[in-house]
């Protein structure tokens, strides 16, 4: 059911933001954090980091909202290689309003599609992003 429930549309902006973010040529760990907006029914650009832990990425989500985030992030492999790949973070904290992760919800799954991104990951609380926890995420895809 939840795949096919649409709330927001993707900001024309945002859609071209984020095509260009996926074709970045820098190494470093660099974030798009994105919210919806209300008023337009919209998903909109928040803010963007550049040279970003995961720790430092924690800081900048709202405790008590949801936010999507693209994450590009230098992965080590355990055989040395090193990729960048994009990951798809979900925050939709325990605790915020039902009308609002409801809202988050239904608009996942049209952003993912706009970004092609295919490491999707849900953090309940801000607590969960960590490095740990990045890198046990990334190491199922091999």
């Amino acid at each position: 059911m939840s795949d096919s429930l649409v709330v927001c549309e993707v900001d024309p902006e945002l859609k071209e933001k984020l095509r260009k973010f996926r074709f970045r040529k820098e190494t470093d760990n660099a974030a798009i954090i994105m919210k919806v907006d209300k008023d337009r029914q919209m998903v909109v650009l928040e803010e963007e980091f550049q040279n970003i832990s995961p720790e430092e990425l924690k800081t900048e989500l709202p405790e008590r909202q949801p936010r999507f985030v693209v994450y590009s992030y230098k992965y080590v492999h355990e055989d040395g290689r090193v990729s960048y790949p994009l990951c798809f973070i979900f925050s939709s904290p325990v605790g915020c309003k039902p009308e609002q992760q409801m809202m988050y919800a239904g608009s996942k799954n049209r952003l993912v599609q706009t970004a092609e991104l295919t490491k999707v990951f849900e953090i309940r609380t801000t607590d969960d992003l960590t490095e740990a926890w990045l890198q046990e995420k990334l190491s199922f895809f091999r």
